[in-house]
């Protein structure tokens, strides 16, 4: 019993972890981006985002195209041109931005569900964001969808 419990963590662990290290983030790099069924030119449009710098978790890859999933769970494939290294974050829940680097700092603003954040840069446990005529600091937790790459 214990051979097949020490086979089981060979074998099933590492391609575990080497799946969780396949995925990251990628943000599109234009105002209309097509998203298709498959990895091809040849397959039809799926639908189209009309958001730039949308963060974007890269599941798969074939040549050229990119699957993604974004942060409503939708799918499809995406040509590797019209993405780029990540650069921003969307909020999954309401948060508070702060001034400085700690939640003792004054307020700034309270940030909704669904906000696209960008990056200016990124310490242990916080992200100096900017998203509209707003800048400063949130904590990096589970409530928000995407990395800085």
């Amino acid at each position: 019993m214990q051979k097949y419990l020490i086979l089981l963590f060979i074998f099933i662990l590492p391609i575990s972890l080497m799946a969780e290290e396949n995925d990251y983030f990628l943000m599109l790099k234009n105002k209309k981006v097509n998203v298709r069924y498959g990895p091809s030119f040849d397959y039809p449009i799926k639908y189209i985002y009309k958001k730039i710098e949308l963060p974007l978790k890269v599941i798969d890859k074939k040549e050229n195209f990119r699957k993604v999933i974004d942060h409503k769970k939708n799918s499809g494939w995406i040509h590797i041109s019209q993405l780029r290294n990540s650069r921003s974050l969307i909020t999954t829940s309401e948060k508070i931005m702060f001034k400085d680097s700690t939640k003792y700092s004054k307020p700034v603003a309270k940030l909704g569900q669904g906000r696209l954040l960008k990056v200016i840069k990124c310490k242990k446990k916080w992200c100096n964001i900017k998203t509209g005529d707003f800048s400063g600091w949130i904590i990096k937790d589970n409530n928000i969808w995407g990395t800085v790459n």
